[in-house]
Protein backbone atom coordinates (compact mmCIF):
# COMPACT_ATOMS: atom_id res chain seq x y z
CA UNK A 1 0.00 0.00 0.00
CA UNK A 2 1.28 3.79 -0.92
CA UNK A 3 -1.75 5.97 -1.12
CA UNK A 4 -3.76 6.07 1.74
CA UNK A 5 -7.10 4.12 0.73
CA UNK A 6 -9.66 6.60 2.15
CA UNK A 7 -12.24 5.59 -0.19
CA UNK A 8 -11.64 2.02 0.72
CA UNK A 9 -11.72 2.56 4.34
CA UNK A 10 -14.93 4.96 3.91
CA UNK A 11 -16.57 2.23 2.48
CA UNK A 12 -16.32 0.02 5.81
CA UNK A 13 -18.52 2.47 7.74
CA UNK A 14 -21.87 2.73 7.26
CA UNK A 15 -22.93 5.20 9.14
CA UNK A 16 -20.40 7.53 7.08
CA UNK A 17 -23.51 7.43 4.26
CA UNK A 18 -26.00 9.47 6.87
CA UNK A 19 -27.09 12.56 5.45
CA UNK A 20 -28.43 15.48 7.51
CA UNK A 21 -30.96 18.42 6.54
CA UNK A 22 -29.97 16.98 2.76
CA UNK A 23 -26.32 17.19 2.72
CA UNK A 24 -23.88 14.65 3.71
CA UNK A 25 -22.89 14.53 7.87
CA UNK A 26 -19.74 14.96 9.06
CA UNK A 27 -18.89 12.80 11.94
CA UNK A 28 -15.91 15.02 14.15
CA UNK A 29 -17.33 13.42 17.19
CA UNK A 30 -14.90 10.36 17.89
CA UNK A 31 -13.55 11.45 20.86
CA UNK A 32 -16.74 10.61 22.21
CA UNK A 33 -17.20 7.19 20.57
CA UNK A 34 -16.48 6.26 16.63
CA UNK A 35 -18.69 5.00 14.35
CA UNK A 36 -18.33 1.38 14.24
CA UNK A 37 -16.41 -0.61 10.78
CA UNK A 38 -18.56 -2.97 9.04
CA UNK A 39 -16.60 -6.09 9.68
CA UNK A 40 -17.33 -5.57 13.31
CA UNK A 41 -20.91 -5.80 12.65
CA UNK A 42 -20.97 -8.62 10.75
CA UNK A 43 -18.91 -10.00 13.36
CA UNK A 44 -21.55 -9.59 15.86
CA UNK A 45 -24.28 -10.72 13.53
CA UNK A 46 -22.53 -14.17 12.98
CA UNK A 47 -21.77 -14.49 16.29
CA UNK A 48 -25.69 -13.82 16.95
CA UNK A 49 -27.14 -16.12 13.81
CA UNK A 50 -25.04 -18.76 14.38
CA UNK A 51 -26.58 -19.72 17.71
CA UNK A 52 -25.62 -17.93 20.96
CA UNK A 53 -24.66 -20.19 24.12
CA UNK A 54 -22.66 -19.62 27.48
CA UNK A 55 -19.57 -21.07 28.45
CA UNK A 56 -18.61 -24.56 29.89
CA UNK A 57 -21.39 -26.00 27.60
CA UNK A 58 -20.89 -29.54 26.19
CA UNK A 59 -21.96 -28.33 22.91
CA UNK A 60 -21.02 -26.65 19.83
CA UNK A 61 -22.33 -23.13 20.13
CA UNK A 62 -20.58 -23.04 23.84
CA UNK A 63 -17.62 -24.35 22.40
CA UNK A 64 -17.73 -21.30 19.92
CA UNK A 65 -18.56 -19.04 22.18
CA UNK A 66 -15.49 -19.60 24.28
CA UNK A 67 -13.25 -19.83 20.57
CA UNK A 68 -14.42 -16.30 19.82
CA UNK A 69 -12.99 -15.29 23.04
CA UNK A 70 -9.99 -16.56 22.80
CA UNK A 71 -9.18 -15.39 19.64
CA UNK A 72 -10.22 -11.86 20.61
CA UNK A 73 -7.94 -11.72 23.31
CA UNK A 74 -5.31 -12.61 21.36
CA UNK A 75 -5.86 -10.22 18.80
CA UNK A 76 -6.37 -7.61 22.15
CA UNK A 77 -2.72 -8.71 23.11
CA UNK A 78 -1.04 -7.86 19.80
CA UNK A 79 -2.99 -4.77 19.77
CA UNK A 80 -0.83 -3.60 23.13
CA UNK A 81 1.68 -6.04 22.99
CA UNK A 82 0.52 -8.21 26.80
CA UNK A 83 -0.47 -11.68 26.83
CA UNK A 84 -3.94 -12.68 26.01
CA UNK A 85 -4.93 -14.68 29.56
CA UNK A 86 -4.21 -10.66 30.61
CA UNK A 87 -6.94 -9.29 29.35
CA UNK A 88 -10.36 -9.21 30.96
CA UNK A 89 -13.64 -7.66 29.27
CA UNK A 90 -16.35 -5.98 30.70
CA UNK A 91 -19.28 -3.30 30.26
CA UNK A 92 -16.72 -0.01 29.94
CA UNK A 93 -13.29 0.59 30.95
CA UNK A 94 -14.67 2.79 33.83
CA UNK A 95 -17.00 -0.43 35.43
CA UNK A 96 -13.37 -2.22 35.05
CA UNK A 97 -11.69 0.30 36.74
CA UNK A 98 -13.92 0.59 39.26
CA UNK A 99 -14.10 -3.17 39.70
CA UNK A 100 -10.12 -3.33 39.91
CA UNK A 101 -9.32 -0.33 42.55
CA UNK A 102 -12.13 -2.17 44.70
CA UNK A 103 -10.18 -5.35 44.76
CA UNK A 104 -7.36 -3.89 45.19
CA UNK A 105 -7.87 -1.59 47.86
CA UNK A 106 -8.48 -4.60 50.03
CA UNK A 107 -4.82 -4.31 51.28
CA UNK A 108 -4.80 -0.68 51.19
CA UNK A 109 -4.29 1.08 55.15
CA UNK A 110 -3.78 4.20 56.21
CA UNK A 111 -0.23 5.79 55.90
CA UNK A 112 -0.63 4.28 52.35
CA UNK A 113 -0.60 6.78 49.16
CA UNK A 114 -1.85 6.92 45.50
CA UNK A 115 -0.87 9.70 43.03
CA UNK A 116 -3.58 10.95 40.18
CA UNK A 117 -3.07 13.78 37.76
CA UNK A 118 -5.01 16.65 36.93
CA UNK A 119 -5.27 15.68 33.18
CA UNK A 120 -6.85 12.38 33.56
CA UNK A 121 -10.73 11.74 32.81
CA UNK A 122 -12.44 10.13 35.68
CA UNK A 123 -12.43 7.26 34.61
CA UNK A 124 -9.01 7.46 36.10
CA UNK A 125 -9.23 8.97 38.61
CA UNK A 126 -12.77 8.22 40.76
CA UNK A 127 -12.49 4.77 41.32
CA UNK A 128 -8.68 5.15 42.87
CA UNK A 129 -10.42 8.39 44.58
CA UNK A 130 -13.13 6.68 45.93
CA UNK A 131 -11.13 3.76 47.20
CA UNK A 132 -8.64 5.75 48.76
CA UNK A 133 -11.48 8.01 50.82
CA UNK A 134 -12.80 4.38 51.78
CA UNK A 135 -9.45 3.24 53.36
CA UNK A 136 -7.98 6.55 54.75
CA UNK A 137 -5.40 6.71 51.94
CA UNK A 138 -3.73 9.87 51.27
CA UNK A 139 -4.17 11.31 47.48
CA UNK A 140 -1.13 13.07 46.21
CA UNK A 141 -2.19 15.20 42.65
CA UNK A 142 0.33 15.84 39.70
CA UNK A 143 -0.98 19.45 38.84
CA UNK A 144 -1.66 20.57 35.11
CA UNK A 145 0.31 23.55 34.40
CA UNK A 146 -2.20 25.71 32.54
CA UNK A 147 0.04 27.66 30.40
CA UNK A 148 0.62 24.44 28.36
CA UNK A 149 -1.62 22.27 29.44
CA UNK A 150 0.58 19.70 29.92
CA UNK A 151 1.58 18.14 33.28
CA UNK A 152 4.14 19.73 35.59
CA UNK A 153 6.36 17.04 37.02
CA UNK A 154 8.79 19.08 38.49
CA UNK A 155 7.68 17.34 42.58
CA UNK A 156 7.76 14.13 41.58
CA UNK A 157 10.24 12.82 43.72
CA UNK A 158 7.76 14.54 47.13
CA UNK A 159 4.53 12.53 45.44
CA UNK A 160 6.37 9.45 44.81
CA UNK A 161 7.36 8.06 47.57
CA UNK A 162 7.81 4.49 49.75
CA UNK A 163 4.54 4.65 50.50
CA UNK A 164 2.58 5.27 47.44
CA UNK A 165 0.72 2.14 46.35
CA UNK A 166 -0.60 3.43 42.98
CA UNK A 167 -0.16 5.82 40.43
CA UNK A 168 -2.48 7.15 37.67
CA UNK A 169 -2.03 8.26 34.88
CA UNK A 170 -3.39 9.12 30.94
CA UNK A 171 -1.90 8.59 27.63
CA UNK A 172 -4.03 11.22 26.09
CA UNK A 173 -6.25 13.51 26.92
CA UNK A 174 -9.51 13.27 25.81
CA UNK A 175 -10.60 16.58 26.15
CA UNK A 176 -7.32 18.86 24.53
CA UNK A 177 -5.43 15.66 22.60
CA UNK A 178 -1.91 16.80 24.88
CA UNK A 179 0.11 13.36 24.78
CA UNK A 180 1.98 13.72 27.96
CA UNK A 181 5.49 12.50 28.61
CA UNK A 182 4.47 9.30 31.02
CA UNK A 183 7.96 7.97 30.95
CA UNK A 184 9.28 9.84 34.56
CA UNK A 185 6.26 8.71 35.83
CA UNK A 186 6.24 5.60 35.24
CA UNK A 187 9.99 5.19 35.86
CA UNK A 188 9.44 6.82 39.56
CA UNK A 189 6.68 4.61 40.16
CA UNK A 190 8.35 1.71 39.44
CA UNK A 191 11.41 3.13 41.55
CA UNK A 192 9.31 3.18 44.15
CA UNK A 193 7.39 -0.06 44.14
CA UNK A 194 3.82 1.20 43.58
CA UNK A 195 1.45 -0.15 40.65
CA UNK A 196 0.45 1.85 37.45
CA UNK A 197 -2.82 2.74 35.94
CA UNK A 198 -2.65 4.10 32.61
CA UNK A 199 -6.22 5.08 30.76
CA UNK A 200 -5.45 4.50 27.04
CA UNK A 201 -9.31 4.68 26.52
CA UNK A 202 -8.14 7.82 23.88
CA UNK A 203 -4.67 6.96 23.00
CA UNK A 204 -5.56 3.48 21.03
CA UNK A 205 -7.87 4.83 18.53
CA UNK A 206 -4.79 7.02 17.13
CA UNK A 207 -1.50 5.85 18.39
CA UNK A 208 0.45 2.63 18.74
CA UNK A 209 0.58 1.28 22.44
CA UNK A 210 2.93 -1.16 23.76
CA UNK A 211 2.43 -2.25 27.23
CA UNK A 212 5.98 -3.39 28.07
CA UNK A 213 7.50 -0.48 26.88
CA UNK A 214 5.16 1.05 29.11
CA UNK A 215 5.63 -0.39 32.05
CA UNK A 216 1.84 -0.38 32.63
CA UNK A 217 0.45 -2.76 35.22
CA UNK A 218 -3.07 -1.68 34.74
CA UNK A 219 -4.39 -0.71 31.16
CA UNK A 220 -7.78 0.42 30.43
CA UNK A 221 -9.30 0.92 27.12
CA UNK A 222 -12.89 0.84 25.07
CA UNK A 223 -13.68 -0.83 21.79
CA UNK A 224 -16.77 2.22 21.10
CA UNK A 225 -13.32 4.64 20.90
CA UNK A 226 -11.71 2.36 18.34
CA UNK A 227 -14.72 1.41 15.78
CA UNK A 228 -15.75 -1.36 17.74
CA UNK A 229 -19.49 -2.20 19.84
CA UNK A 230 -19.69 -0.71 23.45
CA UNK A 231 -17.44 -2.65 25.94
CA UNK A 232 -14.17 -2.33 27.47
CA UNK A 233 -10.90 -3.87 28.06
CA UNK A 234 -8.69 -4.61 31.45
CA UNK A 235 -4.89 -5.34 30.89
CA UNK A 236 -3.54 -6.45 33.87
CA UNK A 237 -0.10 -7.69 34.12
CA UNK A 238 0.35 -11.82 35.16
CA UNK A 239 1.90 -11.04 38.71
CA UNK A 240 -0.88 -8.09 39.54
CA UNK A 241 -3.67 -10.24 38.68
CA UNK A 242 -2.42 -13.16 40.04
CA UNK A 243 -2.82 -11.93 43.26
CA UNK A 244 -6.25 -9.91 42.50
CA UNK A 245 -9.16 -10.60 44.76
CA UNK A 246 -12.05 -9.05 42.52
CA UNK A 247 -15.38 -9.00 43.99
CA UNK A 248 -17.79 -12.04 42.76
CA UNK A 249 -20.28 -14.22 43.29
CA UNK A 250 -18.86 -17.67 44.70
CA UNK A 251 -19.53 -19.72 42.07
CA UNK A 252 -17.66 -18.32 39.14
CA UNK A 253 -14.50 -18.54 38.01
CA UNK A 254 -11.70 -17.78 40.80
CA UNK A 255 -9.00 -18.14 38.12
CA UNK A 256 -8.14 -15.09 36.29
CA UNK A 257 -8.79 -13.06 34.06
CA UNK A 258 -12.52 -14.43 34.09
CA UNK A 259 -12.73 -13.89 38.25
CA UNK A 260 -13.01 -10.06 37.02
CA UNK A 261 -15.84 -10.98 34.42
CA UNK A 262 -18.48 -10.89 36.56
CA UNK A 263 -21.45 -12.15 35.22
CA UNK A 264 -22.11 -13.28 31.45
CA UNK A 265 -20.53 -11.00 29.21
CA UNK A 266 -21.55 -9.89 25.97
CA UNK A 267 -20.22 -12.32 23.55
CA UNK A 268 -21.34 -10.80 20.79
CA UNK A 269 -19.36 -7.83 21.44
CA UNK A 270 -16.40 -9.65 22.08
CA UNK A 271 -17.01 -11.10 18.60
CA UNK A 272 -16.74 -7.03 17.04
CA UNK A 273 -13.54 -6.34 19.41
CA UNK A 274 -11.27 -8.86 17.13
CA UNK A 275 -12.95 -7.17 13.67
CA UNK A 276 -12.07 -3.72 15.34
CA UNK A 277 -8.38 -4.81 15.80
CA UNK A 278 -8.61 -6.77 12.59
CA UNK A 279 -9.41 -2.68 10.74
CA UNK A 280 -6.29 -1.48 12.47
CA UNK A 281 -4.36 -4.19 11.22
CA UNK A 282 -5.40 -4.26 7.41
CA UNK A 283 -4.26 -0.64 6.90
CA UNK A 284 -0.92 -2.21 7.65
CA UNK A 285 1.88 -4.49 6.15
CA UNK A 286 4.54 -6.99 7.75
CA UNK A 287 4.63 -10.51 8.89
CA UNK A 288 2.55 -10.28 12.24
CA UNK A 289 -0.60 -9.62 13.34
CA UNK A 290 1.35 -6.80 15.42
CA UNK A 291 3.60 -5.45 13.01
CA UNK A 292 0.34 -4.89 10.52
CA UNK A 293 -1.15 -3.18 13.72
CA UNK A 294 1.80 -1.29 13.89
CA UNK A 295 2.32 -0.44 10.36
CA UNK A 296 -1.27 0.54 10.53
CA UNK A 297 -1.06 3.01 13.34
CA UNK A 298 1.75 4.76 10.91
CA UNK A 299 -0.89 5.42 8.22
CA UNK A 300 -3.56 6.36 10.84
CA UNK A 301 -1.15 8.69 12.51
CA UNK A 302 0.11 10.20 9.35
CA UNK A 303 -3.43 10.88 7.56
CA UNK A 304 -5.15 12.57 11.08
CA UNK A 305 -1.69 14.19 12.11
CA UNK A 306 -1.66 15.99 8.52
CA UNK A 307 -5.59 16.76 8.28
CA UNK A 308 -5.48 18.22 12.31
CA UNK A 309 -2.53 20.41 11.24
CA UNK A 310 -4.61 21.58 8.55
CA UNK A 311 -7.25 22.82 11.00
CA UNK A 312 -4.99 24.06 13.70
CA UNK A 313 -3.16 26.22 10.90
CA UNK A 314 -6.78 27.85 10.03
CA UNK A 315 -7.48 28.66 13.45
CA UNK A 316 -4.21 30.08 13.85
CA UNK A 317 -5.07 32.95 11.12
CA UNK A 318 -9.08 33.61 12.51
CA UNK A 319 -10.08 35.87 14.69
CA UNK A 320 -12.60 34.69 17.30
CA UNK A 321 -10.97 31.49 17.75
CA UNK A 322 -9.18 30.01 20.62
CA UNK A 323 -7.65 26.90 20.66
CA UNK A 324 -6.41 25.52 23.67
CA UNK A 325 -3.60 22.84 22.71
CA UNK A 326 0.15 22.05 24.25
CA UNK A 327 2.71 23.78 22.48
CA UNK A 328 4.16 22.77 18.84
CA UNK A 329 6.42 20.40 20.60
CA UNK A 330 4.40 18.34 22.49
CA UNK A 331 2.54 15.47 20.93
CA UNK A 332 -0.77 15.09 20.52
CA UNK A 333 -3.66 13.43 19.32
CA UNK A 334 -5.96 15.11 16.20
CA UNK A 335 -8.33 16.31 18.77
CA UNK A 336 -8.62 20.10 18.72
CA UNK A 337 -10.60 21.49 21.63
CA UNK A 338 -11.40 25.21 21.06
CA UNK A 339 -13.53 28.66 21.85
CA UNK A 340 -15.51 30.99 19.97
CA UNK A 341 -16.08 34.81 20.73
CA UNK A 342 -19.75 35.40 21.90
CA UNK A 343 -20.90 31.95 21.31
CA UNK A 344 -21.09 29.33 23.94
CA UNK A 345 -19.96 25.85 23.34
CA UNK A 346 -23.35 24.44 22.98
CA UNK A 347 -24.41 27.40 20.47
CA UNK A 348 -21.65 27.07 18.89
CA UNK A 349 -22.04 23.27 18.05
CA UNK A 350 -25.72 23.15 17.26
CA UNK A 351 -25.16 25.87 14.54
CA UNK A 352 -22.44 23.69 12.97
CA UNK A 353 -25.23 20.83 12.96
CA UNK A 354 -27.58 22.34 11.67
CA UNK A 355 -26.60 24.58 9.66
CA UNK A 356 -23.69 22.44 7.82
CA UNK A 357 -24.31 19.08 9.10
CA UNK A 358 -21.14 18.72 10.86
CA UNK A 359 -21.18 17.18 14.05
CA UNK A 360 -19.26 18.57 17.01
CA UNK A 361 -19.04 18.21 20.56
CA UNK A 362 -19.07 20.34 23.27
CA UNK A 363 -18.63 20.55 27.38
CA UNK A 364 -15.98 19.34 29.58
CA UNK A 365 -15.94 15.88 28.54
CA UNK A 366 -15.66 14.77 32.14
CA UNK A 367 -12.26 16.35 32.34
CA UNK A 368 -13.81 18.88 34.97
CA UNK A 369 -10.26 19.14 36.56
CA UNK A 370 -8.37 20.20 33.29
CA UNK A 371 -11.30 22.64 32.25
CA UNK A 372 -11.07 24.34 35.64
CA UNK A 373 -7.11 24.67 35.23
CA UNK A 374 -7.79 26.17 31.56
CA UNK A 375 -10.31 28.38 33.00
CA UNK A 376 -13.06 27.67 30.97
CA UNK A 377 -15.35 25.55 33.03
CA UNK A 378 -17.85 27.95 33.60
CA UNK A 379 -18.21 28.78 30.49
CA UNK A 380 -19.73 25.91 29.33
CA UNK A 381 -15.96 24.55 28.89
CA UNK A 382 -15.27 23.78 25.13
CA UNK A 383 -15.92 22.98 21.79
CA UNK A 384 -14.37 20.05 20.44
CA UNK A 385 -13.59 18.24 16.53
CA UNK A 386 -11.88 15.20 16.82
CA UNK A 387 -10.17 13.19 13.51
CA UNK A 388 -10.61 9.59 12.65
CA UNK A 389 -9.30 7.56 9.80
CA UNK A 390 -12.18 7.92 7.63
CA UNK A 391 -12.34 11.36 8.08
CA UNK A 392 -11.31 13.20 4.40
CA UNK A 393 -9.64 16.70 3.25
CA UNK A 394 -12.88 17.92 1.82
CA UNK A 395 -14.38 17.63 5.40
CA UNK A 396 -11.68 19.25 6.88
CA UNK A 397 -12.57 21.93 4.17
CA UNK A 398 -16.30 21.94 5.11
CA UNK A 399 -14.88 22.35 8.94
CA UNK A 400 -13.23 25.15 8.61
CA UNK A 401 -15.49 26.66 5.82
CA UNK A 402 -18.24 26.70 8.35
CA UNK A 403 -16.30 27.60 11.26
CA UNK A 404 -15.65 30.92 9.94
CA UNK A 405 -18.83 31.50 8.38
CA UNK A 406 -20.10 30.97 11.89
CA UNK A 407 -18.14 33.52 13.61
CA UNK A 408 -18.63 35.61 11.25
CA UNK A 409 -22.24 35.81 11.24
CA UNK A 410 -24.46 37.32 14.27
CA UNK A 411 -26.41 34.38 15.95
CA UNK A 412 -29.48 36.53 15.28
CA UNK A 413 -29.24 36.40 11.53
CA UNK A 414 -29.07 32.71 11.35
CA UNK A 415 -32.12 31.13 9.30
CA UNK A 416 -32.30 27.50 9.19
CA UNK A 417 -33.63 25.37 6.12
CA UNK A 418 -34.74 22.05 7.68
Amino acid sequence: MSAYPIDEIRNQFPALGRTHHGRPAVFLDGPGGSQVVKGAMDAMIRYMTGGTANLHGQFPTSAETEKSIRNTREAVADLVNARPEEIAFGQNATSLAFSVARALSRDWQPGDEIVLTEMDHPANIDPWLSAAEEKGVKVNWIPVDSSTLTLDLSRLDEQISHRTRLVAVTLASNAVGTIPDIRPIMERAKAAGALTSVDAVHAVPHMPIDREKLGADLLFFSAYKFFGPHIGMAVIRTEVFKKLKPYKVGPSDNHYPDNLQTGTQNFAAIAGVKAAVGFIESLGNGNTRRERILDGYRRIEDHENRLANRIRRAFHEMDGIRLYQAPDSVPKTPTLAFTADGLSPAEFSRRMAEEFSIFVADGHFYATRLAERAGVLEAGSWIRAGLAPYTTDDEVDRFIDATRQIIRTPANCVQFSV
